[in-house]
């Protein structure tokens, strides 16, 4: 169905404290309202309404799935596998004797270029496969855990250097509290994580990330429709995928991918991608990841297109100050994911995600799971500070600003063990 919407181009302003719940309340001043026609997830492109499991899966998700690609992230324009699997480090006693440490080069190469993608694991110190939790991180496997042995990779090394930075020298984990490490261990899951600019440098350059590999003679930047960065670091993460299928000490059927703002939008899209990762979680993911664009609230397609131009297929910037010709919308992304579990998580003071905008996408792509016979989210008022729905498909609105937090951990282990265990 078509939905007529009025809501207000807004900006968040905190005006009270309600102390005894740690709560924070959204006081949202009103200054344009405007309206919008969402999409219908359940009505296919030529008008026929989608009431089955099969009609959904025979053609209306390949038609949403193959406008996201070509219009919005970008489809990859060839294959490339794992050339090469180097272990660097396998320690049995890691974290106090709870955990095992690996590290470990995933290495591509075609012709004289190669891509090399170092992941950090950890998993439960015990004698069954693990569930794991997948997730890129932002400065390096270092920022992860304060640990000494956490090796820093030659690019990183570099980078460092350009900066007048001592690799040798630089403070590690000054990230660790949004990776909530112990608590993962502890819970039974472990953690697998890279810096996503191993596979592509989060800068408005082609010619140094995994997209060179796979250009055609000649070619120096992807076309209108081939993959933007995101795209390019949801194939990283499928292709870590390849690499734990064989990996004996972890559970591949339990995957859970996980992203934080940009790498929120990448999870969403590597959910939408690939069918093996069995749950997806996306924080604070906002404009391109789980919020409405048509509302137009908090960062736009023009905002993003304009500060990023390179995480989104070029065709996306047709669409700049032009939502409402576009064939979809974020619900739909989340609807891709269907019917494995999906949580979508906001923060009270991150406007520019626009919360209430991610709120209304999780409701509206549970209409596909109720198709599925599954849960989601059932309540049509956006939810209290701190309110937690842990269906099939999982919401929650969390005190505070555009972070991950030990809240945020606590209910993916929460989820991940309902739908899991």
């Amino acid at each position: 169905m078509v939905q007529k919407i009025l809501l207000s181009l807004v900006f968040f302003s905190f005006i009270f404290k309600l102390p005894a719940q740690g709560n924070k309340k959204n006081e949202v001043k009103k200054k344009d309202l405007i309206s919008y026609e969402l999409p219908d997830l359940l009505i296919s492109n030529s008008g026929k309404k989608i009431k089955t499991i099969k009609e959904w899966e025979s053609f209306r998700r390949d038609e949403i799935y193959s406008y996201f690609a070509n219009n919005i992230y970008g489809i990859v324009p060839g294959e490339l596998s794992i050339k090469e699997v180097e272990q660097l480090d396998f320690e049995k006693d890691a974290l106090g004797g709870r955990a095992i440490r690996k590290q470990i080069n995933l290495i591509f190469k075609k012709k004289d270029k190669s891509v090399i993608m170092t992941l950090l694991i950890y998993l439960p110190n015990k004698k069954v496969k693990s569930p794991v939790f997948l997730g890129y991180n932002f400065e390096g496997n270092y920022s992860v855990i304060n640990d000494p042995l956490i090796l820093i990779n030659d690019r990183e090394q570099e980078k460092l250097i350009s900066k007048n930075q001592d690799p040798f020298k630089i403070k590690r984990g000054q990230r660790a509290s949004r990776w909530s490490l112990n608590k993962i261990i502890d819970s039974g899951y472990g953690l697998i994580t890279v810096n996503y600019n191993d596979v592509d440098p989060d800068k408005n350059d082609f010619s140094d990330g995994i997209h060179s590999l796979l250009y055609n003679s000649g070619q120096i930047k992807p076309a209108k429709n081939e993959w933007g960065s995101i795209s390019a670091w949801a194939w990283g993460l499928s292709r870590i995928m390849d690499y734990l299928e064989t990996e004996e000490l972890i559970d591949h059927e339990k995957v859970i991918l996980f992203g934080h703002s940009r790498l929120g939008k990448t999870a969403l899209w590597a959910g939408a991608t690939d069918l093996r990762f069995s749950m997806v979680i996306s924080n604070n993911s906002g404009c391109g990841g789980a919020a409405i664009s048509r509302r137009r609230v908090g960062e736009k397609i023009i905002d993003i297109n304009t500060n990023f131009p390179h995480w989104f297929a070029k065709n996306f910037h047709n669409f700049n100050d032009n939502e409402s010709s576009l064939k979809v919308d974020q619900h739909m992304l989340i609807a891709l994911i269907a019917p494995r579990p999906v949580y979508v998580a906001s923060a009270s003071d991150d406007s520019w995600a626009d919360p209430e905008g991610e709120f209304l996408a999780a409701k509206e792509a549970s209409l596909l799971y109720n198709i599925y016979g599954k849960k989601g989210i059932e309540i049509d008022e956006f939810p209290q500070t701190n309110a937690t729905f842990h269906e099939s498909v999982g919401y929650h609105l969390r005190e505070g600003k555009h972070d991950v937090t030990d809240f945020d951990w606590d209910q993916y282990i929460v989820f991940a063990n309902k739908h899991f265990r």
